[in-house]
């Protein structure tokens, strides 16, 4: 009788497991939407974060930086140096100015705001470690702190490279 109890039991983890497999990380296709809150705060934090990312980011307009960024930004990412001037000079180096998009072009999960933190995930598509021919989906978190309008901190989940 115990073997037969192992037996389904060992069955059903089986099945379990596989009828558990990752669900893919999928992006919201209505970005503004993201942008909305009760709380006008929050709605306007959302939409800083959001143009910085667009305009300055991904657009690669660093000059406009000291619109969305406090001078004394706080920088955590340990491969991007702390402060707006060291940022700009950091991505400078790589980002080209380029038209500014509507929306965020990475891929965006969503936009969340709290007091004065606002977080953005964004999809990620990686090679499967285990069968390079497979890929495989997973989430980044970026988060800031507003403070008088403007970005004065910033972490992810980024190592040193």
């Amino acid at each position: 009788m115990k073997k037969i109890v192992l037996f389904f039991v060992i069955a059903f983890s089986c099945i379990s497991f596989k009828s558990y497999a990752q669900v893919a990380v999928t992006p919201l296709s209505d970005q503004r939407s993201m942008l909305q809150s009760n709380d006008p705060k929050l709605a306007q934090n959302k939409k800083l974060l959001y143009d910085f990312w667009r305009e300055v980011f991904e657009g690669g307009h660093l000059e406009l930086a000291d619109k969305y960024m406090a001078e004394t930004y706080i920088q955590h990412n340990p491969n991007v140096p702390t402060g707006r001037k060291a940022f700009v000079d950091f991505f400078s180096r790589f980002k080209k100015p380029q038209p500014i998009a509507d929306t965020i072009k990475a891929p965006v999960v969503s936009i969340i705001a709290e007091g004065d933190m606002v977080m953005i995930s964004f999809a990620r598509e990686l090679p499967d470690p285990k069968d390079s021919s497979k890929t495989y989906t997973a989430t980044w978190f970026d988060m800031f702190r507003i403070e008088n309008g403007k970005i004065a901190e910033h972490w992810d989940a980024a190592t040193k490279q």
